[in-house]
This record gives structure tokens, sequence and C-alpha cells, in this order.
């Protein structure tokens, strides 16, 4: 046995090396007859000695067993997105506000391409592909490992002299242009779909339950960072990082610079874009990270996004077409938008028959009327848009001029009016002041904004009520059996079960579900609310720095009740909640001093909604004050979030890895590399008695 052993090692070896030249390095050294050959003798002796085949084995890139489904994955670190430029001067304020974060005058970053693909994360367990999993939503993503482990790019051991305990390397799957038009050529012969661009071709390569489907599609990948390092000391830089991956086996991009200052990243935007239609694969934009991990630390992060990364975008795709009608779309808010009809065009790699007008005023000002030749603008995942209309090409008729002698030309079609109704229920519709957006007073009378108001408070990051999809709330709702929310607790099985397409086994499934929802949080309930403004970070603050929602919904126990005259001072309590400024605030005030909305809510609580308690200080000075901690390894009896949430709550700061700047790191079992530079740093150390007792507990 062990001479089959060694045997096969040391083809899987050989076979690693051949696939790392050929795709990775684009520098084969064998011809593909000879990797073949190898490879079928490896699959015999896999199939002879079962016991020997191991994850790592080039022949499990060939697919398995379709899955069933996709299990999620939470992601450790968070997958979080990047914020947008597409002027100039954009990227002249990113430089400018980088530079006095940091109190410097000129920072080095490092720039690269911004693939139009699919962010992926691997994690690599003793150098060895353990897990791989799709973005998500940045915090919650789908386990598709053996999918990745056919994307002979993706190194399914890591080489090199140096290889870590953990590592957890982020990325982009993508497919190549020659292989997208190969892909949609086979599809064609077969009489089957064809993709619209590659990277559609991309995403659902990757999201095949069958994944042989996947290792058919010949996908890409190349690696642009690393969030998680255990037992290997990470370099300083990015640039670094980005060498010590492709050190590890891992194909980076070789368009990638480092530059300074806004002309140096301007100058590396155009080359790029000059470059770009001979690139192997598709970019929509470059992106610029500022090079020294120690200034990302210290930037940090705003909301979903970090402080020192942005996505300069090129110019969007563009493309002339007719608007055949102006309908007006009522949102879950009451918000009315106007949206133009197009005559179906293909832009961006997509035939886009809907563009968004956005409100009353845009319209006015880009007087796009129906009937108009428009510009429609379309980039990347964005909502297509109307640019401008072509007046050349605008119908005119002939009516008199200024003298009998004369005619003058007028346009056929009238100018947009703003209906003085909702389409929806009849109700009246108001332009607030300073507001750009029409918005019907049907609350939630109007149907419209009752089923969105619904389908937002299921949907996955509110409440999520399983089994509760649109379809189904457009049934509820036109049956007059959901009005609001809180009805939702009321239903009963016999009243599901004679709903079309819904049999007793699916009602009681959807009863277990919303049963089921009733156990949530508080971040997630203010959320589920659809209260103006206020998104899943906002929700988050708010109920971090109230703790409950009684003293969200009203003001501070020793104010008086929430009334008009208090109406100031209960907006400046509300804008001591960081990221909440003025319109948020009066979104919010608005909101719990609608009667009805304030009963939804007591009748969602009475239903047995419910949510555990946060621990809140809301003094703005804590025992942590002024501290930086960074946690490691295993706590005794807290979770890393709920020892994260005690240190913010008291003030302090909790950040990734260790630097001159930590205060103290709190080290549990297990602790890794961290606790190692702690110790090489002179950082103070604490056990998790030691930050108890630093709280008071």
């Amino acid at each position: 046995m062990p001479a089959f052993a060694d045997q096969i090692t040391h083809l899987k070896t050989r076979l690693h090396r051949y696939a790392h030249e050929y795709y990775v390095l684009d520098a084969p050294s064998v011809p593909d007859a000879e990797y073949d050959r190898l490879f079928a003798e490896l699959q015999a002796l896999e199939q002879s000695h079962p016991e020997l085949l191991t994850p790592d084995s080039p022949t499990q890139r060939v697919g398995g067993k379709p899955l069933p489904e996709f299990t999620q994955v939470t992601h450790k670190v968070p997958m979080l997105s990047l914020n947008n430029a597409f002027e100039d001067e954009d990227i002249a304020a990113f430089d400018r506000r980088v530079c006095e974060g940091l109190g410097v005058d000129e920072v080095a970053y490092d720039a690269g391409p911004k693939f139009d693909g699919l962010a992926i994360s691997l994690t690599y367990a003793e150098g060895v592909l353990v897990q791989a999993a799709t973005r998500g939503d940045g915090a919650t993503g789908e386990d598709v490992t053996q999918n990745v482990r056919t994307i002979r790019a993706v190194p399914l051991r890591l080489v090199g002299a140096q290889i870590p305990q953990l590592l957890e390397v982020r990325g982009e799957v993508l497919m190549l242009k020659k292989d997208f038009e190969r892909l949609n050529e086979e599809q064609a012969a077969r009489g089957q779909k064809t993709f619209a661009n590659p990277r559609n071709a991309a995403a659902g390569s990757l999201r095949q339950l069958d994944s042989r489907i996947t290792a058919a599609r010949r996908l890409a990948f190349f690696a642009y960072g690393v969030a998680q390092c255990e037992g290997l000391e990470l370099p300083g830089t990015q640039s670094e990082i980005m060498d010590l991956l492709a050190n590890l086996g891992f194909p980076v991009c070789h368009e990638r610079a480092c530059v300074s200052g806004p002309q140096g990243l301007l100058d590396y935007y155009r080359r790029i874009g000059e470059k770009r239609p001979q690139l192997p694969y598709d970019i929509d934009g470059v992106v610029y990270k500022v090079d020294s991990l120690a200034q990302q630390e210290e930037l940090g992060f705003v909301s979903r996004a970090p402080r020192w990364a942005i996505a300069h975008k090129y110019p969007a795709q563009e493309e002339l077409t007719l608007v055949e009608a102006i309908d007006i779309q009522v949102g879950r808010t009451g918000a009315l938008t106007p949206v133009a009809r197009l005559k179906p065009v293909f832009v961006g790699g997509v035939t886009v028959t809907n563009a968004t007008l956005h409100n009353e005023d845009e319209v006015r000002r880009k007087d796009v009327r129906v009937g108009d030749t428009v510009i429609v603008r379309r980039a990347g995942d964005v909502i297509p848009e109307v640019v401008g209309v072509v007046l050349e090409k605008r119908p005119m008729r002939e009516s008199p001029g200024a003298d009998l002698f004369s005619l003058a030309h007028e346009p056929v079609n009238p100018p947009f009016e703003m209906p003085k109704t909702c389409p929806v229920c009849g109700s009246h519709a108001v332009k607030g002041e300073d507001e750009a957006v029409t918005r019907c007073t049907g609350g939630l009378y109007c149907a419209a904004q009752r089923k969105q108001a619904l389908w937002h408070f299921a949907s996955r990051r509110a409440l999520d009520v399983e089994g509760l999809g649109d379809k189904l709330i457009e049934q509820l709702v036109d049956a007059g059996l959901v009005q609001t929310p809180a009805d939702l607790y009321r239903l009963t099985l016999e009243q599901l079960a004679n709903l079309e397409r819904m049999g007793e086994k699916s009602a009681q499934n959807l009863l277990a579900g919303i049963e089921a929802s009733k156990n949530t949080t508080l971040p997630r309930f203010i959320y589920a609310l659809g209260i103006r403004n206020v998104g899943e970070a906002t929700a988050r603050d708010l109920a971090q720095h109230f703790g409950s929602l009684d003293e969200l919904m009203r003001p501070q126990p020793e104010e008086a009740a929430l009334q008009k005259q208090d109406e100031a001072r209960r907006l400046d309590l509300l804008m001591q909640v960081p990221d909440v400024g003025p319109v948020v605030a009066r979104s919010i005030v608005d909101f719990f001093a609608e009667a009805h909305n304030r009963d939804v809510v007591q009748a969602l609580v009475a239903a047995g909604v419910h949510w555990p308690a946060i621990e809140v200080n809301l003094a703005k000075e804590g025992p942590l004050t002024g501290k930086t901690f960074v946690l490691t390894g295993t706590l005794p009896t807290l979770s890393r979030d709920d020892a994260k949430a005690l240190i913010e709550a008291a003030g302090g700061k909790v950040a990734g890895s260790v630097s001159k700047k930590t205060s103290v790191v709190v080290a549990g079992a297990e602790a890794g590399s961290k606790l190692s530079k702690a110790e090489e740093l002179g950082v103070t150390v604490w056990s998790e008695d030691d930050l108890r007792a630093a709280l008071g507990r």
C-alpha cells in the first residue's frame, strides 16, 4: 500500500504543477497528451484504492453527484461592497478624504481592474481547499465548494515553503471572452439558451446544482485579497499580499500597479481603459485600495463599505430607443415613480424594456415624453435609466405661425404630467415641501403599498418568513386575508388551504414559517417595519443606541410624551445615533407619529413577535473608551459577536488585526497568530475574565 500511496502523491504533485503552469502561468511545460496520460493513470489508481482518494486530487475537478440545494455559509469576515466613482472629481475627493483621514499629504494605492464576475471566498486549512462560498448579501453566502473544485485556475492545494494553517482568500470567478463565445456556440448548436454576457454565463455556471455542468463551462478565477490568515504573518501592504498569493499558487491579475495621488489614479484608469477592448476578460472599471494595511485599519469602514477603497467605473453603454408609454409604479413607502416603457433595445448585454425616470422633477428636467427617441444607459447591474431626449427626432406637427404667411412647428406629444391621485387606490398624491418624490396618502389602505410592505416585512433580511413569496402575498392581499403584517399571525390553516395552489401540507409549512419568524432580533424588526430611509445598517444602529422598541418609539423616560411641540427635541435625540441625519430622523418621527403604524407595531408584539434584550451603554463615555481591542481564539462563554457588542457598548473599538495601535488583545482557547503578534509587540493580553472585570461584570 505505501508504494501506491507514494505513486499517487507523486502523480498529484506533477498534475498540480502542470495545471498551474497551464491555467495560471499560461506557460505549459508538457503537451496536453502527457497531462491526459498522467491523469488517467491517477484516476485508475484511485479507483483501485478508493481509501487513498483525497479532496485535493486533480480527479475531483470533474464534478460529482448533483446537490439537492446549496447550504448557507456565514462569512466570519463580511464580504463588503465598494462605493462607486464615475467622475474625475470623485477620485480627487476620495484621495483628499483618505489623506485627511490619515493626516498625510500623499498615499500609495494598489490599483487593479474591476472584474465583471462574481465575488467568491475560498478557505484553505493546512493548505487544502475546504470551502468555497458566494458573496450572497455580504454576511451570508452559499456553499459552492463542489463547483469551485472544477475551476482549474483555483488551486486545490497551496504551494510554497510556508503554508498558513488557515487562509481565506477573496477573489472573482469569471468567464474569459473566448470561453464565453465557445459556450454560446455550443449552446446554440444544441438548441439551448445562449447567455447575454460572460458575467451571466459565469453566474449560471457557478450556481449549478450539478457540478459536472460547471466543470464543462471553463470558468476562470483571479484572487484579489485575504480576509483571514493564521499561522503565517502577512506582509504590510496590499501589493505584497498579491505577490504572496501568486507565490502560493493563485492566479492574480498582471495589470495591477502601485500609484500615488489623484493624477496617478486617473492615469492608471485611462491606461487600463485603452487596453480594455483587448483584455481577455470583461471589466467595468478599476479598483483603488490604500496599499498599506495599517493605513487601511486606521481609516476603517463606513456602513457596508471600506473608507480605504473605491471602484472607479467606466462610462456605461448607451443606445437609442423609443418611449412607448410612461407608467406610474407605487412603491412600498407610497412613492410614485414614473417608469418609461421602451421599445426593446439591447444595452450592456441585456434587452431593456423599462427604464426609471426617478421622479416628476427629473422627467420635467429632461422633458421626456411619450413618443420621444431617448438615450438609454445601463452600467453593470444598475437599473437602466433614460439619459436624455434626442430632440431632433421628436415628432412635430405644423401649426399657424406668428403671421399668416408662415408656419411654426410644435410637438405632437404633450409634456408629462404627474397624476394627482394614486393609480392603484385613488388616494390623493402629494409632494412634500423640498421633496422631489410624490407620494400616495393611502398608507396601508393602498394595495400596492400593502403588498410591497408585506414582501419587505417577510424578506430574508427582515423577519425571514419562510415560504411567503410575492405570489402568495398577492393572493393573501387580494383575498382580503391580510392588510397589515400583524394579520399574518392571525391566519388559519383553513384560510390558507383554500387558496389557489395551496394544499394542506403547504399551508402547514407556511404557518410553521410564520410561527418561527416570531423569534427575531430588534434590528431585523426595525428594518422590517419599512420606515423610509432606514436600511439594515441604520436599523442596527438604532437598536444598539436605544436598546428597546419602547425607547425608539417615544422620547427618553424623563421627556414628555411624543407631541407636536416636542418634535425638535425628539429629532435631536435621534440625530445622536451614528449616521442618522435630519432626513432619516424626520422619517422615523413621522412614521411613529402615525397612529396606524403604532397600532401595527403593538399588534405584532401582541401576536408574539419578540427578540432578545440588548444591553447598551448610552453614555458617551464608557470604561473602554479610547481603547482598541482585537479578539482571537474561542472564549469560554462569550461568542465573538457577544464580546464585540460588550466592548463597543462600553465605548471601545474592535479591530480585525493586531498593530502597534492595539490596546488589548482578548485571547481565548486556540488563539493563533494574533496572540503571537501581540506578545511580539508587547500588547496587553486579556482573558475573558479580565474583560468582564474591566466591564464591572
